[in-house]
């Protein structure tokens, strides 16, 4: 098992490293559905079959493919770049990433939380959280639902280029 964690953490490492150095946007934004996917898997395999599927589902499922239209859908331009895959400053992104990385080990190191002995997980299955999210929590849910898909209409709304009066496009419009 220990085996399937660090290939795991390996692919969760690379796909943030790739997040943070790669320059073109369409590649930023599938490695960190990428991530977003590994981290899930990280769960299922820590036995949080709640908290991964729910990874799985709304970050890789929602979030990085509405990420993904939204690159598409407002920045052509930007996806035509003809400079080196990796950006420039991949250094200093990584050594962020690094600043970061350590800054929290070091807290978790300090907290003492390691030493401790671990609590029991509390017995919660998956029909009463379903059942709790359907009842109690419907209407956010509905909320998150409708907001995603306005912001997707929107990012179509400012993606779609009209024509300015008087320019060559509108004139052959006309015509």
């Amino acid at each position: 098992m220990n085996v399937v964690l660090f290939i795991i953490a390996a692919l969760i490492l690379v796909g943030a490293l790739a997040t943070v150095c790669v320059r073109n946007l369409v590649y930023c934004a599938l490695s960190l559905a990428a991530t977003f996917a590994a981290l899930g898997m990280l769960y299922l395999a820590l036995g949080a079959e709640f908290i991964g599927w729910v990874q799985i589902l709304v970050y890789v499922g929602a979030v990085a493919v509405l990420i993904v239209f939204v690159i598409l859908l407002t920045a052509p331009d930007r996806m035509r770049s003809v400079g080196p895959l990796f950006s420039r400053s991949r250094i200093l992104g990584v050594g962020v990433s690094l600043g970061v990385f350590g800054t929290i080990a070091y807290a978790v190191h300090k907290s003492g939380s390691l030493k401790g002995s671990l609590s029991m997980p509390a017995e919660t299955d998956m029909q009463s959280i379903g059942e709790e999210l359907l009842s109690s929590y419907l209407v956010p849910l509905e909320a998150t639902g409708v907001l995603l898909t306005v912001a997707l209409i929107g990012a179509v709304l400012f993606a779609r280029e009209e024509p300015v009066e008087g320019s060559e496009e509108s004139q052959e419009s006309k015509d």
